[in-house]
C-alpha cells in the first residue's frame, strides 16, 4: 500500500509556492491536482511536471459533495498501488473540503497520510485589506451557508464565491444578517499581482460584478451591537452586562434573584396563554421575554462569581446528551413511551434517586397544585398504584365528597381543609385517568365562567339593571342564556 501526500499550491502567486512543497510535487511521478484552475499551476507546466486534474469530475457528476466523494475514493484507489501526491489550491487544511474529507477516509482506511503547509488565500488577503485578525473572524465557505452560519460581532470572510451566480446565492443569504446596504469588500486574486482586484461595494451590489471568478472572496467588517440586522445569544448577553454595568439602566442594576421571582412567574404564564390563543407573533415576543429572564439571572450570578450563560449552556447541553441514549448513544427508544422511560431513568440517575418515594418529593415546592398532584399520581402508577376502573375513580370522589360533607357540617376548618384537599386530589385523579391535565381543565372553566359573566352583566346593563341589585334568580336565567348561545 502506497502511501498520500497532500500539499498546497498556495494563494495564487508563482512566489508563494513553498520550496518543500515543490521539491515534494518533483519527487512524486504521480501528482494529482484537485484543478488546473489556479495560477501557480503554470509553475508546474514550466518545470515540466506532469500531473493529472479532476476538472472532469465537476462536468461529469451532479454536484459538489458527488465531486468531492469522488477525488477521495480515486485518491484512495491509486495509493493502493503506489505513493501519490494531490495538490490543492492555497492551504490543505484551510477551506478545503476534499482533504477534510480524505483525512477521515485515510483513518478509516489505514492509509498513510502527510500533509504539507502553505501559504494560504488568507495570508495574503488580511494584508490586502490592512486588518489585523486578531480582532477575530469567522472563515465561512460559500458552498456551505446553509450549515454555516455568519455572525455580524466579529469579521467575516466568505469564501468560495467562485461566479456571480454564486455571489447572487451568497448574497441573499447574508441579507439575512445584514443590511443590503452593508459595506462589503470584494477581492479578487489577492497577494498576483497581475490579477489583484478589491473593490468596496454594498452588499446588495455584489452579484453585479461580472469579474467574479473561483480566486474571489468576500470580506464583511464586524458590526456595532447597536447596528445590527441580526442579533444573537452573545449579543444579548452583551446587551445585559451593559444594562447592568455602571452607566446602564438604574432599574436593571437595582434587581436581584428575588426580586425577579414575580416576573419569571408572569412570563411563563404569558408564554402559555400565547400558545393557547395559537398566535406566532405574540409566542416570538413572549419567548424573547422569557428568554430575558434567563440571560438576567445569569448575569446576576455571573457578577457573584456563582456562574455564567455559558455555564447554564454547558450544563443543559449536557443534560440533554445525557437523558437522550436513545439518540446519542446505542440505547433503543422506538416509541414516545420508551423515550420518556429513558428520560426518567436518567434522571434518577443523576439526581441520585433511588425511591419512588424520594421521585415524588423532587417535584418543585413552587409548581402549582393541580399539576404537582398530577405528577405525583403518574409517579405512582408506575410501580401499579392505581385505580383499574374509572367506576372505582368516580366511588372515590363520593367517598371524599361525603367526608367533606361530614367535615363541614362539623365546622372544623382544618379537617374541612383536609378534606377539601382529598376531593380535590380525587377528581384530579379521575381527569389523570383520562388523560386530561386539570391545570388546563380548571383554566378553561375559569374563562367559561368569566364569558358566561359577562353575558350577565351586559344583558343586565343593556336592561338598563344594576347587576348588584340583580336577585340570584334573575342572573341564573341569564346565565342559561348563555349557555344556550354557547357562549364559552
Amino acid at each position: 500500500m502506497g502511501k498520500i501526500t497532500v500539499v498546497g499550491l498556495g494563494p495564487g502567486a508563482e512566489k508563494d509556492i513553498t520550496l518543500s512543497v515543490l521539491d515534494e510535487i518533483k519527487r512524486h511521478h504521480l501528482v494529482y491536482l484537485r484543478t488546473l484552475h489556479h495560477p501557480s499551476v503554470s509553475l508546474l507546466d514550466r518545470k515540466g511536471i506532469s500531473y493529472q486534474t479532476f476538472d472532469y469530475a465537476y462536468e461529469e457528476l451532479l454536484d459538489f459533495d458527488a465531486v468531492y466523494d469522488h477525488i477521495v475514493a480515486k485518491l484512495l484507489d491509486m495509493a493502493q498501488l503506489e505513493d501519490i501526491l494531490y495538490a490543492v489550491p492555497g492551504h490543505p487544511n484551510v477551506a478545503e473540503i476534499t482533504v477534510q474529507r480524505l483525512k477521515k477516509a485515510c483513518e478509516e482506511k489505514k492509509t498513510d497520510l502527510q500533509i504539507y503547509p502553505a501559504m494560504s488565500f488568507l495570508d495574503v488577503m488580511f494584508p490586502v485589506l490592512g486588518i489585523d485578525p486578531v480582532d477575530g473572524f469567522k472563515l465561512i465557505d460559500g458552498l456551505r451557508l446553509d450549515e454555516q452560519v455568519p455572525d455580524p460581532s466579529i469579521s467575516n470572510i466568505v469564501t468560495q464565491v467562485y461566479d456571480p451566480f454564486m455571489a447572487s446565492q451568497i448574497k441573499l443569504r447574508l441579507m439575512d444578517y445584514y443590511d443590503d446596504e452593508q459595506e462589503v469588500f470584494v477581492v479578487r486574486g489577492a497577494g498576483i499581482p497581475t490579477v489583484e482586484r478589491v473593490e468596496k461595494i454594498p452588499l446588495y451590489q455584489l452579484d453585479r460584478l461580472d469579474w467574479v471568478d473561483y480566486l474571489t472572496s468576500v470580506y464583511i467588517p464586524r458590526i456595532d451591537t447597536l447596528q445590527k440586522k441580526y442579533y444573537n445569544m452573545n449579543n444579548l448577553v452583551e446587551i445585559m452586562e451593559r444594562l447592568r454595568n455602571k452607566g446602564g439602566c438604574p432599574w436593571d442594576i437595582k434587581q436581584t434573584h428575588k426580586s425577579l421571582k414575580p416576573y419569571l412567574i408572569e412570563e411563563s404564564y404569558e408564554v402559555l396563554e400565547a400558545i393557547d390563543l395559537e398566535d406566532d407573533f405574540l409566542l416570538e415576543e413572549e419567548l424573547g421575554d422569557l428568554l430575558l429572564q434567563v440571560v438576567f439571572h445569569s448575569q446576576i450570578a455571573k457578577e457573584r462569581h456563582a456562574f455564567s450563560i455559558n455555564d447554564v449552556i454547558k450544563a443543559i447541553s449536557e443534560k440533554l446528551i445525557f437523558r437522550h441514549p436513545h439518540v446519542f448513544k446505542d440505547v433503543k427508544a422506538e416509541n414516545p413511551e420508551e423515550a420518556l422511560q429513558t428520560w426518567e431513568e436518567r434522571k434518577q440517575e443523576e439526581k441520585q434517586i433511588d425511591s419512588y418515594t424520594e421521585s415524588m418529593e423532587s417535584i418543585p415546592n413552587h409548581l402549582p397544585a393541580l399539576m404537582k398532584a398530577y405528577k405525583i399520581q403518574q409517579k405512582a402508577a408506575k410501580v401499579g398504584f392505581d385505580w383499574n376502573k374509572v367506576e372505582e375513580v368516580v366511588a372515590k370522589i363520593q367517598e371524599e365528597f361525603s367526608e367533606f360533607r361530614e367535615a363541614a357540617e362539623e365546622g372544623l376548618e382544618t379537617r374541612i381543609m383536609e378534606e377539601g384537599g382529598d376531593l380535590l386530589f380525587a377528581v384530579v385523579n379521575l381527569l389523570r385517568f383520562f388523560e386530561v391535565e386539570p391545570e388546563g381543565a380548571l383554566n378553561s372553566t375559569s374563562k367559561k365562567f368569566i364569558n358566561r359573566f359577562s353575558y350577565i352583566e351586559e344583558t343586565a346593563k343593556a336592561s338598563g339593571k344594576n347587576i348588584k341589585e340583580m336577585t340570584l334568580e334573575e342572573m341564573d336565567v341569564l346565565w342559561e342564556e348563555a349557555k344556550s348561545k354557547n357562549n364559552t
